[in-house]
This record gives structure tokens, sequence and C-alpha cells, in this order.
């Protein structure tokens, strides 16, 4: 049974994590559909962004240690095959189009470094995080150790990845870890209201603005801004662009096609 769905919704697609009779524990058959549904993301010129989401009452539990410990221990890491893209933003080409995610309940490890991989996320006000790594032995390998610091601070991010403590939505709020804390239930139709605005905007103008961002976290500030009109030029010749313009003097919203 396939416990990652995915489902187009106009030009959102949206991925449902649904194992909830185990707590949706990740297990390597699910990192591998996660990221096929990711490839698809990629490939697909209709579809503009990603919804992440979970079934059931919490988002995950976290992994099946059991099954993944060879995979952790073999050196080697996560590995994607031909078209997929890794859903931790670790190893080859990332996703080039934004995820909005929605989590609940219990979002501990995986559900956590997947968060940090993704562009907007919600949480329900009954969310709990953590990193529970170093309570089995091991450490984080999803990129929470990359990441985490630079999202939350430097000392709220080793405050829990050095004991494998409970963090809670608000203080996911007041970190940036997260974007909008609402009562549990509304998070998803929160999620997705902020993924169709993603989606009518122009996909060309999102796409480069998560690639210049992206470069300007990563590589800093002056190599983004070697980019800046290289990349707007094409982006200017589009037919969305001439679109922005028409509905600008025309005083109408946008209709974008990608093009």
């Amino acid at each position: 049974m396939a416990h990652i769905d995915t489902t187009v919704n106009g030009h959102i697609l949206e991925i449902k994590v649904n194992r909830a009779d185990k707590h949706n524990a990740l297990s390597p058959e699910m990192y591998v559909d996660l990221a096929r549904a990711l490839g698809e993301l990629n490939r697909n010129p209709d579809l503009r962004v990603a919804l992440l989401h979970a079934e059931g009452k919490h988002f995950t539990s976290g992994v099946e240690l059991d099954k993944w410990a060879p995979i952790f221990g073999n050196g080697k890491g996560f590995e994607v095959g031909e078209g997929e893209v890794d859903p931790f933003g670790l190893f080859g080409e990332r996703h080039r189009k934004p995820i909005v995610m929605a989590v609940q309940g219990n979002c501990f490890t995986w559900g956590v470094e997947v968060m940090l991989n993704t562009e907007v996320r919600v949480a329900a006000d009954d969310t709990r995080f953590a990193m529970l790594e170093v309570k089995r032995g091991i450490f984080p390998c999803g990129g929470a150790t990359l990441r985490l610091p630079r999202q939350m601070g430097w000392g709220a991010a080793q405050r829990y990845l050095l004991t494998g403590d409970f963090w809670y939505a608000e203080e996911a709020l007041r970190t940036g870890l997260v974007q909008e804390v609402v009562p549990a239930g509304q998070q998803l139709a929160k999620a997705r209201e902020i993924a169709e605005a993603i989606a009518k905007a122009a996909p060309l103008g999102v796409q480069n603005v998560l690639k210049s961002t992206r470069t300007a976290w990563n590589e800093g500030e002056a190599e983004a801004a070697k980019h800046l009109f290289q990349d707007l030029h094409p982006v200017m010749q589009s037919e969305d662009a001439a679109e922005g313009v028409l509905s600008f003097i025309e005083r109408r919203e946008a209709v974008f096609k990608g093009r």
C-alpha cells in the first residue's frame, strides 16, 4: 500500500503523507515516493506549487529507525534515482517550485527536516516539534544541523538539537520556523489558501524568486546579485511579463500562463 498520495488540484500538486495508523512514520519506500512526487513537481509545466500535509492527528512521529539504520550506516546517505528530487534538499537537484507545508500534532525528526527544505509553513496550535536523534544514539542527517541554527538562531537550535526536547507552535512562530499558527484542524485550509495565492502569481517570477533567494541564502548576496539581471532578462521577454504590464494598465487581475 502506498503511503504517499498525490493529487493535482489546478496548478497545485497536493502531497499527502497517509500512514496515520503508524503516526506517519517514514519508511524508505515513503522517502522514494516523496522524491518521485517532487520530481514530478519540477518536470510538469502545469504545476506551480506543492502542498505537503499529512493524514491523522500527527504529522509524523519520526522514522522507522530499524529500517533506516542500515541506510544511515552505509556511509552514503540518501540516494535518489533519475527524475527524483531529494525531499531534504541535500543531494542532487532541488525542487524549483515552492512547497507550502501544513503540520499538526507531533512533528518530529524528518518532519522538521523536510519543513526546513520548504518555503512556507503553517502549524496547528497543537503542534510540538522535536529532533529526537540524540536520544536514539545518532544525530540528525536530514539537514537540521545545517539549517535549524540559521532558522531559529544558534542557541535556540542547539537547545533542542543537543537535548531532543520538545518545542511548540508558538516558539516555532516566534523564531520564524513557521509563518502561521492556526487552531488545530484549520492548518490545511490555511496552507491551501497560501498555495492557491502562489499558484495565481506569475510562475516564472515565482521560480526566479526561489532561485535568487536560495542563491543569496547559500552563496551570499554578492553572488546572487551577479545573476539578478541575467535571470530577469528572459523573464521580461515572456508572455507573462507582457500580461503583467497590460493588467496594470487595464487595472485588472493578471492571468498568467507560465510562458
